[in-house]
């Protein structure tokens, strides 16, 4: 099956804490709301896409374990195509994710089956048959060997990725088209601010670099021009699963043959229904451009 989209990256059981603030050592607090969900970089890309109305399908490894079978009913539910969504021996990966009352996270991971990623002959099949291969979270070298066979690379590296510096990831940046970040993850990656680390980042080659900066909103920064988007205007509960639905709103508007613009705007609303209630999986169904 050809997919126009393919989320690459983790595929994780979310199991998310609300606290009233965060600890520190020998120091305990108590857990006021417990909520899991299914979770992971790829996960969370391809099920807001896919309630986008766009055909996605998500490459990433699970476990042989109950958490295994749950994700992939899950995926079945929500329309994902799990052609390449493969069981290995060994645990689902998971997360434990500490959420306090302003919505900021701690984050503790168990990598779990993720770490199992080798690329195939049949990914790289399926990658080829694509329009776009979004990736996220996941190793440098699975990133790296993936996007040599790509039509159009979208790439949001988030912490892990971007801690390499851009010269360890400069073959990957100069092959891809859309590079999604936040301001802490672009000052990892360039050692440089908002506008010298996307020039940084334009010069070496990608087309169109996207920098959220939570509640100050979202710019795209082209050779041409910089173009800036406001954040909505909501009260925000949980930021889990953020950067993912942002990156599927800026991917399906642009597939849709949206402007920059259009498609800046849209993925601000579509993160801004993500972080409106628990959990990184809030996009509604059919939600309209």
């Amino acid at each position: 099956m050809s997919v126009d989209i393919i989320g690459l990256g983790t595929c994780n059981a979310d199991f998310i804490l609300k606290i009233p603030r965060f600890v520190c050592g020998d120091d305990e607090v108590e857990v006021e709301q417990f909520f899991s969900s299914l979770g992971g970089s790829a996960s969370n890309f391809c099920v807001a896409l896919s309630r986008l109305n766009v055909k996605t399908g998500i490459m990433a490894r699970i476990g042989d374990d109950e958490l295994g079978k749950w994700a992939l009913d899950k995926f079945k539910e929500e329309g994902v195509d799990i052609e390449r969504l493969v069981s290995v021996e060994g645990s689902t990966g998971m997360t434990f994710i500490a959420v306090d009352p302003s919505g900021e996270r701690s984050i503790y991971s168990f990598t779990g089956a993720n770490k199992q990623f080798k690329v195939s002959d049949d990914d790289i099949n399926y990658i080829k048959k694509s329009k776009i291969l979004h990736i996220s979270g996941i190793y440098c070298e699975v990133a790296d060997e993936a996007s040599k066979h790509s039509n159009q690379i979208s790439l949001n590296p988030g912490t892990l990725l971007s801690a390499y510096g851009i010269d360890k990831l400069l073959n990957i940046i100069k092959r891809t088209k859309f590079l999604f970040l936040n301001k802490k993850e672009l000052l990892l990656l360039t050692n440089k601010d908002l506008k010298d680390g996307a020039q940084i980042l334009l010069d070496e080659g990608v087309p169109i670099v996207i920098v959220t900066q939570g509640c100050d909103g979202a710019s795209v920064f082209t050779q041409e021009d910089i173009i800036h988007s406001s954040a909505c205007d909501v009260k925000v509960v949980d930021t889990t699963g953020a950067g993912d639905a942002f990156a599927a709103g800026f991917l399906a508007a642009y597939s849709k043959n949206k402007d920059i613009l259009d498609c800046l705007e849209f993925a601000n609303q579509v993160a801004a229904e993500c972080v409106q209630k628990w959990g990184p999986m809030n996009v509604p169904r059919n939600f309209k451009y």
